[in-house]
Order: structure tokens, then C-alpha cells, then sequence
């Protein structure tokens, strides 16, 4: 049986708080696999406690490295996960059977195990070709340093093939066929591997990493953006607000931190402070009539900048949100069902989709479906500060990217009865 979540906020709505959010699972992912391919010379610090970040954690604690018998490792969901640890597991003492989920077994993982046998791995599909669950021997015996792979289908494999790099031999030398669609994951993979003294060459599609050694460091994972825009969607519907919230970078390499950019526009201004960021409630509403907003790099910002300019009665255009159909729900229907429960309409048009909030109201209490989507649960919860009472239904869905979310609005003085 499925439980709600009521969210309300009494008295003044001031908001002044210290929020610790946990960190980003791309950072995190990548940080573990560092980690335990540096042999724990490089500190892992603000682990993710989403549900995929844990699995890989737990696996990587509890592998053995030996050939005397087969070990089967399950990673459930977590795609992340059986890329990287297909890499990493290639390289290492043992046989092992990856696998997961039903669904994960149709999730093609042809393209990166193809890839590493061509370096000198031995892998083999134990049911369907091309896909999990798979048969991994190693250690790997490296017999080329140049491979070549197609840069549109997943950074992931791109990003597992140059974590495990450093450790080759030979090194690696990755050429990329045609275009890069992921790159900001790229980015995140080469910087994090630079933090920790690994030197790289990136010129045109060849990325070149030389055999070396890790440096003694510690990989501090940034929080998650995409779960710090909820603070700014708070920050937008209070009458005042002073959020901040450590260890995030202005200059970030999640696309997600585009939100202290767009959230100007709302009146929220943020700056730098020691250790993070901090954004205060104090500046006008842009004049935003003819405003289009392109959401086509950040869109798991799109609903909570939705239901704000919503909440607040801004007729906003947006483009770019093209892939909100096909997500965990179609996001853009569960944003137009949602959002008629306060008089507001989201026309679509093409690919320009508007708000209209000339009937705008707010009810004493709303109830908020989710439809097995964690934003939506986030996105609709700031309502609480313009709306008496707002039930969340299924509020459990949060534990996908957030488990900590309803815990740290009452931190923030919402009252949350579950």
C-alpha cells in the first residue's frame, strides 16, 4: 500500500537554513571505482545514499579477488554500476557473473564489452548477446592501447574505459567515432581523474592516457544540483529566504547547476560563501512576458522551474522538453494534470510549451499525484508555503534520488505528518 505525505508550513514563511544534501551519484560512482582502482590511495567523502550508489559501494566492499570459484554480482537497477564494474572487474583477479534486474538484461552492453575484450579482456554474454548478465575472467592481458568507440550512445562507457586506463600497461588511447552526445559526463570523468593525478590528452575525437599512478588524495563529491533546485524553489515561493548549502560549487560540472542561473529570474540571487553557496530570497521577479526558457541541458530542472513560475503567476514559455515523455512518467501530462489543481494551464505547441495563469488559485489543500516519479513529489512540495495543506501521494518515491528530502524540509520549519 502506497502512503502520502501531508506538507504544511504555519506562521510566517521565513525560511533560514542549512541544508546538507547528498552527493551527486554521477560524482559518486565515479569517485568509488577511483577508489578502489587506486588501491584507496584516493578518499571517497559525501557518498550519495541513493539507491544505485550504495549497490556499487557494497559490491566494491565485498568482492574478493580470487579464481577458485565463481562470484555472481548483482547490481538490481543500477546501470551505472554494471558499466563501470564491467571495466573495473576486467582488470581484476576472478571470474565473475555480472548481472541484474530483468530489465537490466535488456539494457545493451554490447559496445563497451566489445571494447574491452578488444584490449585484451574476456568477456562472454551468458544468455543474450550483447547484453547481460556477463561471464568476466581476468585479469585482462593487455594486447593494444588504441581502441575505437561510438561517442553517441553512452558516456558510460566511454567514461568506464578511461577510469580504467591509467591502470593498463600500455594505457589507452580512445577514439571516439562520431559525435560526443554526452560530453559533460566526459568532462566530469577527466576532471575527476586530474583531482587525482592522472594526466590526460583530449585533441579532437582521440583521448590519450598514459599508464600511471594514482596520488594520495581525497575526492570530495559535490552534492547533488538537481536536489539542491527544491531549496530554490523554496527560496522562490517564501516571503524571505536564506538557504545555504555546503560543499556545492558554483562553477560545478553538473549541468543541473544551471538553477542558480535560471532562479535569477525569480528573484534569487546566489553567491559564494566558505564552504558552498548560498542564495537569499531578496531580489524582484523579472519582467518575464515574452521570456522562453531553453531547458534542453538541464531537463530534470523542468518541473520544479514549472511549478514556481506556476505558483507565481508568470506566463513562461519553454523549449527543450522534448524528453519529458518519455522519462520515469510522461512528465509533461503529470505537469498538466498537477498544475489544473491550482487553475493553471500548460499549452503545448509544438515544441513551445506556455503557461497560462489567469485562473490561478490555491485551495486550502491539494493532493499531488506522483505517478512513480520522485520530482514530481519534489517539484509540488514547495506548495505548502503558498497552499495550507499539500498530500503528496506515494511520498516514498523521493528515496530514488533524495531519501533524506522530507527530513530536511522539517529541518527547514515545514511540518511533514507521514
Amino acid at each position: 500500500m502506497h502512503k502520502n505525505a501531508v506538507i504544511s508550513f504555519k506562521g510566517p514563511k521565513h525560511i533560514d537554513a542549512e541544508i546538507f544534501l547528498t552527493g551527486s551519484k554521477s560524482e559518486c560512482n565515479r569517485a568509488l571505482i577511483i577508489h578502489a582502482l587506486s588501491h584507496k590511495l584516493v578518499k571517497v567523502e559525501n557518498l550519495s545514499n541513493a539507491a544505485d550508489t550504495v549497490t556499487l559501494h557494497q559490491i566494491l566492499n565485498q568482492l574478493t579477488y580470487s579464481t577458485a570459484q565463481e562470484q555472481t554480482i548483482d547490481v538490481g537497477p543500477a546501470g551505472t554500476a554494471m558499466r563501470f564494474l564491467a571495466a573495473y572487474l576486467s582488470a581484476k583477479n576472478g571470474n565473475f557473473l555480472l548481472t541484474g534486474t530483468e530489465r537490466m538484461k535488456q539494457r545493451p552492453i554490447g559496445i563497451l564489452t566489445e571494447a574491452l575484450n578488444d584490449i585484451g579482456a574476456h568477456i562472454a554474454y551468458d544468455e543474450k548477446e550483447g547484453f547481460p548478465p556477463l561471464k568476466i575472467k581476468g585479469p585482462l592481458a593487455q594486447k593494444k592501447n588504441h581502441i575505437k568507440i561510438k561517442g553517441d550512445i553512452s558516456s558510460q562507457y566511454i567514461s568506464a574505459l578511461l577510469m580504467l586506463a591509467p591502470t593498463l600497461p600500455l594505457g589507452l588511447i580512445l577514439e571516439i567515432e562520431g559525435e560526443l552526445t554526452s560530453k559533460p559526463y566526459v568532462d566530469m570523468t577527466l576532471a575527476m581523474l586530474a583531482e587525482c593525478g592522472i594526466s590526460y590528452e583530449w585533441n579532437e575525437n582521440l583521448i590519450a592516457i598514459k599508464h600511471q599512478d594514482f596520488k594520495p588524495t581525497t575526492l570530495i563529491v559535490e552534492p547533488d544540483w538537481s536536489a539542491a533546485s527544491y531549496w530554490y524553489s523554496i527560496a522562490a515561493l517564501a516571503e524571505s529566504a536564506q538557504i545555504s548549502l555546503p560543499h556545492l560549487r558554483e562553477q560545478s560540472l553538473q549541468g543541473d547547476s544551471q538553477i542558480s542561473t535560471i532562479m535569477k529570474i525569480f528573484g534569487i540571487n546566489t553567491r559564494t560563501i566558505t564552504n558552498g553557496i548560498a542564495f537569499t530570497r531578496d531580489g524582484e521577479v523579472k519582467n518575464t512576458t515574452t521570456a522562453t526558457l531553453d531547458l534542453k541541458t538541464c531537463p530534470d530542472l523542468a518541473q520544479t522551474i514549472i511549478v514556481v513560475a506556476a505558483a507565481l503567476g508568470l506566463n513562461l514559455s519553454f523549449t527543450g522538453l522534448e524528453t519529458l515523455k518519455i522519462k520515469e512518467t510522461n512528465r509533461v501530462a503529470a505537469l498538466q494534470n498537477e498544475l489544473a489543481k491550482i487553475g493553471v494551464k500548460l499549452h503545448e505547441n509544438g515544441l513551445i510549451y506556455t503557461l497560462d495563469c489567469s485562473a490561478l488559485s490555491f485551495p486550502k489543500k491539494i493532493t499531488v499525484a506522483t505517478y512513480e516519479d520522485h520530482r514530481m513529489a519534489m517539484a509540488f512540495a514547495p506548495l505548502a508555503l503558498l497552499i495550507d495543506e499539500v498530500e503528496i501521494e506515494d511520498y516514498m518515491v523521493v528515496e530514488k534520488s533524495y531519501p533524506y528530502f522530507w527530513d530536511d524540509l522539517k529541518k527547514a520549519g515545514f511540518e511533514v505528518s507521514i
